[in-house]
């Protein structure tokens, strides 16, 4: 046994810090798991999202496509709805452009412009792109249109992926 005694006070000192303690932890626990618990939490699928459009529905027109899936931001899950351009080139291989102009943001939209036929147009400042996502010299888009990676499933179904720079531009 040890010669030094713990006076009355000291015992008193140590048990009240011990139980505050002891307190405080259980009362952080439950706030420190709520922030950690989304960043631990396992994800489930991959990053193709199914569209709903067969593959063959599609043609050599590019053709609007919306797709809807679900984002999980930390704890609040909202649904986004998003929209490609898709069309099979000359070999048959489905090109699925992103309608985000390279020069403000905006939209394009095929044929948007009667004077422009076969061009993606952006009407914010009478942007051009021709079908492959290539930007018209002397209009204002200084890139060309990004791509969604695209892939079939196995029911004939049209899957697209992340947007990817454009591959078919030269």
């Amino acid at each position: 046994m040890s010669n030094q005694r713990v006076s009355r006070r000291q015992f008193l000192n140590y048990t009240l810090t011990g139980v505050g303690g002891f307190m405080a932890a259980g009362m952080l626990m439950p706030m420190v798991r709520f922030a950690i618990d989304p960043v631990l939490k396992a994800e489930a699928g991959g990053d193709f999202i199914t569209t709903g459009t067969a593959e063959d529905e599609i043609t050599d027109v590019p053709t609007r496509v919306d797709f809807t899936f679900e984002q999980v931001d930390a704890w609040y899950t909202s649904e986004v709805t998003q929209t490609a351009w898709v069309y099979k080139d000359g070999s048959g291989k489905i090109v699925a452009l992103s309608p985000t102009c390279k020069h403000l943001g905006c939209t394009v939209n095929w044929e948007g412009n009667p004077d422009e036929p076969e061009h993606f147009f952006c009407p914010c400042h009478n942007g051009l792109y021709e079908k492959s996502g290539k930007n018209v010299p002397g209009t204002p888009p200084t890139a060309p249109l990004d791509m969604f990676e695209a892939r079939v499933s196995d029911d004939g179904i049209l899957q697209l992926g992340p947007v990817v720079p454009n591959t078919i531009v030269k």
